[in-house]
C-alpha cells in the first residue's frame, strides 16, 4: 500500500532529524576548526543503491544533497554488519572529488538484510602532498595533492583495520588532528545507524523502505513543478576563472541551459579543455553528478522552499559534460581546486537563469571564498597547521533588497571562524577582520560588501595559502544596469615600502613580522545605481560601506555634513550622459 502524504512528511522529518543528529555529533567531536567551525562536511542517509534521501537541514555543505554513492559503494565486493568503508580518491567512483574530502559510509542491516547506508565526508585541513593544506592552483598532477585512499574497509565486522590508519597518519602534516576528525566521522555514522534503527522500529521495515522511494519520487515531482515555472528555451552564458594555472590565461566555463516543460539540460559544451593546473572537475561524465548541478539545486529550492532535497531532485535534470574538459577531466589531472570551477558552474547557471527569468534572479556573488590556511610554528617550535576561516564576498543585489555583506551566494555555507578561536589555536595576531568599504557593486540594490582579513605572523618559514582565490581579474557581474563588484587582493605588508601584491597567486611564504591582508571580491549590483534611494546611499556612507567620493561617482548622490544635498544630487543625476 503506498505511503500517504502525511506519513511521508513525518518520515521525512524523522530522516532529516537523523541526519541532523549525525551533523551535531560530527561538529561537537571534531578536532579541526575547518569542521567544527567552518562546517565543511556532509552527513547523508543513502538508499541501498547509494542515492541520498536525507541530509542535515541547517548544517554542513549543501552541495551534496543529491549525491549518489552508488559507483563508489559498488567498488567494495561485499558488506557485513559493522563495516565502515573509506575513500578519498577522486577517480574511484567520482564521489570524493578532491583528496582532502575523506568520505566514509556504513551499511545498515535489519534482521540480516541490508536496508540502507549512512555516510558523509569532511574536508581535512591537510592530507599531505606538495604544499601545506594540500591544494594549490600551482599543482599539475593528482599525485602532488596528497595521499589517495581507494575504497576499502576501515572497519570490517566492527574491527578496525589499523594498517589503514597508520598509513593515513604517516602521510599528513597534522596526524592527531586528522585522526580526531576521523573519529568524529566514525561517531557520526554510528549515530546515523542507531537513528535509522529507531526509525524502522517506529514505522516498520516495509514502510521505511517504501518511504525512502516515495521521498525520492516526491522530490522529483517538486523539482518538475518548479521547472514548469521557467519559460522553455535555450539560454547561453559563460564566465571565466582568472587563470588556468600559475601565470596562465583565463579558463572558460560555458553553459547552454535548455528548458523543456518539466526538465532541464545543462550542456557544458564550449568549456575549456582540462588544464595542466588543478581546476579540473573529476565527474566521470555522470550526468547527474551533484557538483555540476549545485546552481540548479539552489534555483529550484528558491522557487520552492518546501522542496525535499535529495537525489530525486536531480532526476529532472541532466548535464552534458564533454570528456577531457575542465568540467569532466580524465586521470591523472590535478583536481584540488575543483571547487573553484564548481563555483563557476554555479555562476553560469545563475547567469543562464537570469536570461530565462529576467527580473527574478540576483546579480552574481564572487563565486566563493579564499579559504585561509596557515602552516607555521609555535614558540616551542611545535608545527601548527590550521584553517583560520574563509574570506569572501557578499551576495549579489536582488530585485527587492541589497545583497548580504561578507557572505552570500555560491559558498555562503562556509561559516567564519571567530578570531579568538583562530588566535588560540594558531600563533598569529589579527589586525582586522570585517567588511571592506567600496567593494560592493553599485546598483539600485547594491551588491554585498566583501570581507577583509589582516593578520601578522611571527615564525620563520610560515606559509599562508588562500585556496580558491579568484576574481582578482574578472569582477562579479551586475544585472539590469547594476555594476560589477570590486576585485580581490592578496597583499604582504600593505601600506609599507615592502608591500607586495600577490596578484592571483594562492601561496605566500612569510617571515617573522610580516602582515598579510586578503580582501575578497565584492558582489554585483542590481539595477541602475542612479535609481537608488539617496537616503539609502547616505546610510551606506554613515555605516562606512560606501565612501562620500563613491557616493557621488557611482550613485550620483551629493552629501553635505552627512545629509543628502537634494538639489546637487538632482543636478548630478540629471547631468549623467544617456
Amino acid at each position: 500500500m503506498p505511503i500517504d502524504r502525511r506519513s511521508l512528511q513525518i518520515l521525512a522529518n524523522h530522516c532529516g532529524a537523523a541526519a541532523d543528529a549525525m551533523a551535531f555529533t560530527l561538529m561537537r567531536t571534531a578536532h579541526s576548526t575547518f569542521v567544527k567551525e567552518t562546517e565543511d562536511f556532509s552527513c547523508t542517509l543513502l538508499t541501498a543503491a547509494g542515492q541520498a534521501f536525507a541530509s542535515p537541514r541547517r548544517f554542513g555543505a549543501p552541495w551534496y544533497s543529491g549525491i549518489d554513492y552508488g559507483p563508489m559503494i559498488a567498488l567494495i565486493a561485499d558488506y557485513e554488519d559493522g563495516d565502515i568503508c573509506i575513500c578519498n580518491d577522486p577517480y574511484s567512483g567520482h564521489v570524493a572529488t578532491h583528496t582532502p574530502d575523506l568520505h566514509i559510509w556504513k551499511p545498515v542491516f535489519r534482521d540480516g538484510v541490508l536496508v540502507c547506508f549512512v555516510g558523509g565526508h569532511i574536508h581535512n585541513t591537510d592530507i599531505g602532498g606538495a604544499v601545506p593544506a594540500s591544494l594549490s592552483r600551482t599543482l599539475t598532477e593528482i599525485e602532488q595533492e596528497g595521499i589517495r585512499v581507494p575504497p576499502l574497509k576501515l572497519f570490517s565486522g566492527g574491527r578496525m583495520n589499523d594498517d589503514v590508519l597508520r598509513i593515513l597518519r604517516l602521510n599528513v602534516r597534522a596526524p592527531e588532528q586528522n585522526w580526531g576528525d576521523l573519529k568524529a566521522q566514525i561517531a557520526s555514522v554510528n549515530v546515523g545507524e542507531r537513528k535509522i534503527q529507531e526509525i524502522i522500529g517506529r514505522f516498520g521495515l516495509q514502510t521505511f523502505r517504501d518511504g525512502i522511494e516515495a521521498m525520492l519520487d516526491y522530490a522529483e515531482a517538486q523539482a518538475r513543478a518548479a521547472i514548469r515555472q521557467i519559460p522553455n528555451g535555450d539560454y547561453f552564458f559563460a564566465d571565466f576563472a582568472d587563470e588556468d594555472g600559475e601565470g596562465g590565461v583565463p579558463c572558460r566555463v560555458a553553459l547552454t541551459l535548455r528548458v523543456a516543460d518539466d526538465s532541464v539540460e545543462l550542456d557544458y559544451t564550449g568549456s575549456d579543455p582540462q588544464v595542466a593546473a588543478s581546476l579540473n572537475m573529476p565527474l566521470g561524465g555522470r550526468e547527474r553528478h551533484p557538483l555540476v548541478h549545485v546552481g540548479l539545486t539552489y534555483v529550484l529550492f528558491t522557487l520552492d522552499p518546501t522542496m525535499l532535497l535529495n537525489a530525486g531532485t536531480l532526476r529532472a535534470a541532466r548535464a552534458v559534460l564533454p570528456e577531457g574538459s575542465v568540467v569532466n577531466c580524465t586521470a591523472p589531472a590535478a583536481v584540488g581546486m575543483r571547487s573553484l570551477t564548481c563555483m563557476l558552474t554555479q555562476i553560469v547557471t545563475f547567469g543562464a537563469f537570469s536570461l530565462a527569468m529576467p527580473g527574478r534572479m540576483p546579480a552574481t556573488s564572487p563565486g566563493g571564498n579564499s579559504i585561509m590556511n596557515v602552516r607555521t610554528a609555535g614558540a616551542d617550535g611545535r608545527p601548527v597547521m590550521a584553517s583560520i576561516g574563509p574570506v569572501g564576498g557578499g551576495g549579489g543585489g536582488t530585485p527587492t533588497a541589497d545583497g548580504p555583506n561578507g557572505a552570500g551566494g555560491a559558498q555562503a555555507f562556509l561559516k567564519n571562524t571567530p578570531i579568538e578561536i583562530s588566535e588560540a589555536e594558531v600563533p598569529i595576531l589579527f589586525h582586522r577582520y570585517g567588511l571592506w568599504p567600496d567593494s560592493a557593486g553599485p546598483g539600485q540594490q547594491r551588491g554585498g560588501l566583501s570581507a577583509v582579513m589582516e593578520f601578522q605572523v611571527f615564525a620563520p618559514g610560515t606559509v599562508v595559502t588562500a585556496r580558491n582565490r579568484n576574481r582578482s581579474v574578472f569582477a562579479s557581474w551586475g544585472v539590469l544596469g547594476g555594476r560589477a563588484g570590486a576585485t580581490s587582493r592578496f597583499l604582504r605588508n600593505p601600506g609599507t615600502p615592502q608591500e607586495l601584491s600577490q596578484g592571483n597567486t594562492d601561496i605566500m611564504r612569510c617571515g617573522p613580522g610580516d602582515i598579510i591582508r586578503v580582501v575578497g571580491a565584492g558582489a554585483g549590483g542590481y539595477g541602475d545605481p542612479f535609481a537608488r534611494d539617496p537616503e539609502k546611499v547616505a546610510e551606506d556612507v554613515r555605516c562606512g560601506f560606501v565612501s562620500s567620493k563613491a557616493a557621488e561617482a557611482d550613485y550620483g548622490v551629493v552629501l553635505r555634513d552627512g545629509a543628502v544635498d537634494r538639489a546637487a544630487t538632482a543636478l548630478l543625476r540629471g547631468a549623467r550622459p544617456a
